[in-house]
């Protein structure tokens, strides 16, 4: 009796997994192995190590230089409350070309890895921007159709633009659901092959009418840009940015198992150098005064578009309602560049929780705490 109830227990378990694979959620077992084996309910910040990877080698690392004040003063207590409460792992305030503020958590320290999560967006619009520079890639007009023909066939898939793709206004028929691990965006972080998830997604409306954040976007950009640059992202990144940037550390950008880079997501870099990436943007595309991505490009990038009512440009979350203008990096679970060209200034935040208090515009309200803060060390 025992052996024909194993018997019929173990043909139950060799067809729920044959049919995990029959309907393509065969990532599952990576994704349950990953986090709930772990104590874990989804993706983290030490990751990276879980997943394939290619660097995004430095070059000669030109480190930030500390503010006369670095660290004098202490976080006010509501500050180190709010830090402590999400999880923080770092938070640098860097002003004038210096760090103001530098301080870690939980292990972590300056050359520490964290994953970027959706952060990685900005970095890809960068590397589009600097695609363009170097005449691969005509404008961000330019159809997406061009690097996939395919794309020509669709009816709405023919008019998909880079710059639809960059604005978040692809029109696909996309979900972006972070916790259901049934959803597109599981199969995306957790999948084998991101051509065959990203493809396998249609269109629900003309591209260019709607905006809607999706991460399937990013990732045909990236798709894109990879096409016309002639090399994996990563090698681009470290030529284009990380080097010229004078990075501390090497990077690492996590791919599927084919070696395409995650462009939604998941470089893994540390607080000051992810901050390098927020000191070029304040700088409209210079650093050290020599130019790396187009001036114009940036301006487009810090626009707001009229879809995402003011909240989205190109590969950036922006917030010019306030009294003090600023734009960000926004990475799941609250990982932040936030810049405030005002008083020229860069926050970076990195952590494990996000506050969930929203602005009018659905935009993370801690966002204007951090500002706030941070401007109780201005001297100037």
């Amino acid at each position: 009796m025992a052996k024909k109830i194993l018997n019929i227990v173990l043909l139950l378990i060799a067809g729920i997994i044959l049919t995990v694979y029959i309907t393509g959620y065969n990532y599952l077992f990576r994704g349950i192995r990953l986090t709930y084996l772990k104590g874990e309910t989804g993706p983290m910040l030490n990751d990276g190590t879980d997943f394939p990877s290619k660097t995004i080698s430095r070059g000669n690392p030109k480190p930030w230089p500390l503010d006369i004040n670095y660290n004098k003063t202490a976080l006010s207590p509501e500050l180190e409350k709010h830090l402590k409460e999400t999880k923080s792992v770092s938070f640098l305030i860097i002003q004038h070309g210096k760090i103001l503020q530098e301080h870690y958590w939980e292990n972590y320290n300056k050359a520490t890895p964290s994953n970027s999560f959706s952060m990685a967006n900005t970095i890809t619009t960068l590397l589009l921007g600097k695609a363009i520079d170097d005449g691969r890639i005509a404008n961000i007009n330019q159809p997406f159709s061009t690097f996939y023909q395919e794309f020509s066939n669709d009816k709405f898939g023919k008019n998909l633009t880079l710059a639809n793709l960059a604005s978040m206004e692809a029109g696909l028929d996309w979900k972006n659901d972070y916790k259901n691990p049934l959803s597109q965006n599981a199969a995306l972080y957790y999948g084998f092959s991101l051509s065959d998830i990203i493809f396998k997604s249609k269109f629900k409306q003309n591209p260019g009418e709607q905006f809607e954040y999706q991460s399937a976007a990013p990732q045909l950009l990236g798709f894109a840009v990879g096409r016309a640059v002639e090399m994996p992202l990563s090698f681009y990144a470290s030529a284009k940015l990380w080097k010229p940037l004078g990075m501390e550390q090497n990077a690492e950008w996590t791919t599927d198992d084919l070696g395409i880079e995650k462009s939604f997501c998941c470089i893994h870099s540390n607080a000051r150098d992810f901050g390098k990436i927020g000191y070029l943007l304040l700088n409209k595309g210079k650093f050290e005064n020599i130019p790396l991505i187009n001036e114009n490009f940036v301006d487009q990038m810090i626009t707001p578009t009229e879809h995402s009512n003011g909240t989205y440009g190109l590969g950036l979350r922006i917030n010019y309602d306030t009294k003090i203008h600023h734009y960000y990096m926004h990475g799941f679970n609250g990982q932040y560049v936030i810049i405030v060209p005002e008083y020229d200034m860069i926050i970076v935040r990195l952590g494990n929780e996000e506050s969930p208090e929203k602005d009018f515009k659905n935009r993370p309200k801690e966002i204007e705490f951090y500002i706030n803060e941070a401007l109780k060390f201005d001297k100037n």
